[in-house]
């Protein structure tokens, strides 16, 4: 199972990290990963001054805004599914 947090703190909360849980949670559905993958949130990944954090299990991308959510979803996240990461 894959592990996506998306930081809901201060600062990422007012560049959209609510938009981009509500489009992951979208996707999702729509791609039928519910048992593939899991989305929860946290206060702070330390990158506060870079946009929306998104952690995919280990690894942190600090730069994920609302416009650009499927975009990573598909190209981050399908990708890292296909592969078996």
């Amino acid at each position: 199972m894959l592990t996506i947090v998306i930081c809901v703190g201060s600062s990422c909360y007012v560049r959209g990290s609510d938009k981009v849980a509500e489009t992951f949670e979208r996707l999702i559905k729509q791609e039928n990963m519910s048992n593939q993958v899991e989305l929860t949130g946290a206060f702070c990944m330390d990158h506060c001054s870079m946009g929306v954090s998104v952690r995919l299990d280990d690894q942190v991308y600090p730069e994920v805004y609302p416009d650009d959510a499927e975009s990573f979803f598909y190209n981050e996240v399908v990708s890292r599914l296909q592969r078996g990461v």
